[in-house]
């Protein structure tokens, strides 16, 4: 948590996975950080604005003790998310397209984009049986993605329930992703899968992910409970 670094923005924040890599995006922990800085005295706004190191986000506290958090608009543009389609011929389906990753001597059809981290979207048909330890690092590894890539594995419940686990950069799998939740429901939406506010099960929790198309900002909104305090040294 850093002091506002321009005005009409209330912090700055910085993220740092567990493999001390920086990504550009969190969002489990931008609502996380609502929680913090409310709790620590640090601002007591319902709407707070904080600069990341590639966007502005809004984070709205609810009565309910919930927060949203403005996600900002997908990336599709394949340099930006980034992602090499070199040698893969996409698959149209629902006006939009999948990309047959060649992975393990096959191929996983897979949607891509970017939340501010890049994303690979994986639907299947069980997720609890989804080979997310063994293909997770594949995807995310693979050279088609040059700032390796967050891999998540959808199943559709029904157009507005989702189940999901995702194989995160720098961390491994994770009880849930925020941004993995806006681009799988972003994906399933654009493949013509989901309407336009789903539930999203994690293993850690429900989020509500809300998106109305192309070139508006993706709502995610979900609860932050602190869980414990601790201290540690942080070499500047």
């Amino acid at each position: 948590v850093r002091p506002s670094p321009a005005p009409g923005v209330d912090f700055e924040y910085v993220i740092h996975n567990n493999d001390g890599g920086e990504v550009e995006h969190c969002g489990n922990g931008a609502r996380c950080f609502v929680r913090f800085v409310r709790e620590r005295g640090l601002t007591d706004k319902n709407i707070i604005r904080v600069r990341t190191v590639n966007a502005v986000l809004e984070l709205r506290m609810l009565p309910d003790g919930r927060v949203t958090v403005d996600m900002g608009p997908p990336v599709f543009e394949l340099p930006a998310i980034p992602f090499d389609p070199s040698g893969m011929a996409p698959e149209a389906l629902g006006g939009w397209q999948r990309w047959p990753l060649p992975v393990g001597g096959g191929t996983v059809p897979m949607a891509v984009l970017s939340m501010g981290n890049p994303h690979a979207v994986i639907e299947v048909d069980d997720v609890d049986a989804a080979p997310v330890t063994t293909l997770g690092p594949q995807v995310e590894t693979h050279p088609a993605f040059p700032r390796r890539v967050n891999a998540g594995f959808l199943q559709v419940v029904d157009r507005g329930a989702v189940r999901l686990r995702v194989w995160e950069r720098g961390a491994g799998e994770t009880l849930a992703c925020g941004t993995g939740a806006c681009a799988a429901v972003v994906a399933g939406i654009r493949l013509g899968r989901l309407d336009a506010k789903v539930d999203v099960q994690t293993r850690g929790g429900l989020l509500t992910i809300e998106w109305a198309g192309e070139g508006q900002p993706v709502f995610m909104t979900g609860p932050a409970t602190t869980v414990f305090e601790g201290e540690v040294d942080i070499p500047q």
